[in-house]
């Protein structure tokens, strides 16, 4: 693929990606954000026969999308750079390139062509129907889902024998935690996608979204779909800087491209969706005039709202209930356990070989070897998810050739909110409270590690950063404390922009006739990684938009 000199244009399938190059006017249907959501959302809507403009403020990712970037071993690999390759998926948090939202946010996350789906370990892991019986708003129950499930299982590839070769690489460490937990404390061994349902004290290989030994997901997927369509427009390098509005009726967005602003131009009853995550979202309502109004004057002082010429929206839900897992590594050595760690620039030979000849081997998947999951519950009917994941190496201090990392996730149940929160820059991030807030949560957590600790033996597997025989108390002093391996950010955001509280049951912005939030930040705390959900979350709310056939008007 050749690059044209500014406006970017890269001959994807029967379309363009461009920057900032598309008519400034006429378009049905306006998503901002080209992440997994986004570009569900956006496929949809141009598959129903709108006018659909998909902007991304970053660039590309995977060499399908124009990505270049790629370590010298790569560089003869057609269409690949960095982001296919999924071994090389921990190189992000070394050297971001420009495929982070690390001048946007303060948190980390992806802000490119697949948003966070683009640089994440890949893991897909449906939820199970007790998240949205339980937790998610009418509508959205698992019956109203699950044909929406069903959609993205015929979309997107999955499997949990990544390599190409159907062998399977750096097994010590599932092999270790497979004793401990099947044999020693009594988990299931489960396809964890086929017995979705149930994460009842359940042990299993990892799904990843991988398609033939390399990354996959919507950018692979839906966005090549949309891209063939006369009625779909990507434009990359293109950053929304606000809704442009009359009172609750969106009119477009102004963005800026090459620092000049831009604005792009809706229909008579268009429609803009916001798909920047549960960040970015929750960030643009309120420099579009929309949120919570104690933050007015904040923004004002700012100068972020000196463009927005229209009455504030009063909507308290904008950016609350934000919700991060609480992460926990802890550190095991074991005789057994042969650990290895990924290189991005000088990766063992066969092992690139491997990978180049045929995408198999080490370098097929991002090394998490085994996951497991089980249910705290509680006197008063309600329960929390708790999730553990082995990694294929020691993380921090404990780097022995004969170490490996688990992290410990609370998951769905978890009581602790925060908001987006602005920083000087005004970029958003988490507020402290989004983590431990609540004290149960550390309880949970701590009896979920005190419980499997009690089933495992020492000779198979050492905790170094937790002492085996720690008790629960001694458990959560330890893993609410601000160390290396404590209180971590695992930077799965959801949950800031609520169905039921901050949008409607069709996603739309309460106070607003047609603006919308199709990401992450409508998605409840879910029990398993998130990306699963969102892309869920994306297909739901695209039948509910569609469905929407009465003209928006103005207040």
């Amino acid at each position: 693929m050749a690059f044209v000199l500014k406006s970017l244009i890269l001959g994807l399938a029967l379309n363009t990606v461009a920057q900032g190059d598309a008519p400034q006017g006429g378009w049905d249907i306006i998503v901002v954000g080209a992440g997994p959501a986004g570009i569900i959302v956006a496929d949809r809507m141009s598959e129903a026969g709108k006018k659909t403009l998909l902007i991304e403020g970053g660039g590309p990712s995977y060499g399908i999308t124009g990505g270049t970037d790629a370590p010298d071993w790569l560089k003869g690999e057609q269409n690949v750079s960095r982001v296919d390759v999924p071994g090389l998926y921990k190189s992000i948090f070394a050297d971001q390139g420009k495929l982070t939202c690390q001048n946007e946010t303060n948190a980390f996350g992806g802000c490119t062509i697949g948003g966070s789906s683009a640089i994440n370990a890949g893991l897909f892991f449906q939820p199970p129907a007790s998240d949205y019986d339980l937790y998610h708003a009418e509508g959205w129950k698992y019956k109203d889902v699950k044909p929406s499930i069903d959609k993205v299982y015929a979309k997107v590839p999955n499997t949990d024998i990544y390599s190409e070769d159907k062998k399977l690489y750096l097994q010590s460490g599932y092999d270790a935690a497979r004793k401990w937990l099947v044999d020693g404390a009594n988990y299931t061994n489960v396809n964890i996608n086929d017995q979705a349902n149930n994460k009842e004290k359940v042990f299993g290989r990892p799904i990843f979204d991988y398609d033939n030994g390399q990354r996959g997901g919507p950018a692979t997927t839906y966005l090549q779909d949309a891209l063939k369509r006369n009625n779909f427009k990507l434009v990359i390098n293109t950053r929304v800087k606000r809704i442009d509005r009359t009172g609750g009726l969106a009119n477009g967005v102004t963005a800026t491209v090459n620092s000049t602003d831009v604005t792009y131009k809706l229909n008579p009853n268009g429609r803009v969706i916001l798909s920047g995550g549960a960040l970015q979202s929750p960030q643009l309502l309120m420099f579009s005039g929309i949120g919570d109004p104690a933050i007015r004057s904040n923004l004002t002082a700012g100068g972020m709202l000196k463009d927005v010429t229209q009455p504030w929206i009063n909507n308290t839900a904008v950016g609350d209930g934000l919700f991060d897992n609480p992460n926990t590594f802890i550190e095991f050595e074991g005789s057994t356990i042969e650990s290895y760690v990924y290189n991005y620039t000088d990766p063992i030979e066969a092992d690139a070989k491997l990978w180049l000849d045929s995408r198999s081997g080490p370098y097929s998947f991002a090394s998490e070897t085994s996951s497991f999951w089980d249910i705290i519950k509680h006197s008063d009917g309600s329960q929390t998810g708790v999730q553990g994941t082995i990694d294929s190496a020691g993380f921090g201090t404990y780097t022995s050739n004969q170490t490996i990392t688990l992290n410990i996730y609370g998951t769905s149940g978890l009581k602790s909110r925060g908001k987006v929160v602005f920083n000087e820059k005004f970029q958003p991030g988490a507020s402290p409270e989004t983590y431990y807030s609540d004290p149960r949560d550390a309880d949970d957590i701590a009896t979920f590690i005190f419980s499997i600790f009690q089933k495992l033996d020492a000779s198979l597997l050492k905790p170094l950063n937790i002492p085996l025989n720690s008790t629960k108390n001694e458990i959560r002093d330890y893993i609410t404390s601000s160390t290396d391996y404590t209180r971590g950010q695992v930077n799965h955001w959801s949950s800031s922009c609520r169905i039921g509280s901050c949008v409607d049951v069709n996603a739309q912005v309460v106070g607003t006739n047609n603006i919308h939030v199709v990401d992450g930040s409508i998605v409840e705390p879910l029990t398993v990684n998130p990306q699963f959900g969102i892309m869920i979350a994306a297909e739901r709310a695209s039948e509910l938009i569609l469905k929407l056939n009465e003209p928006p008007c103005e207040d």
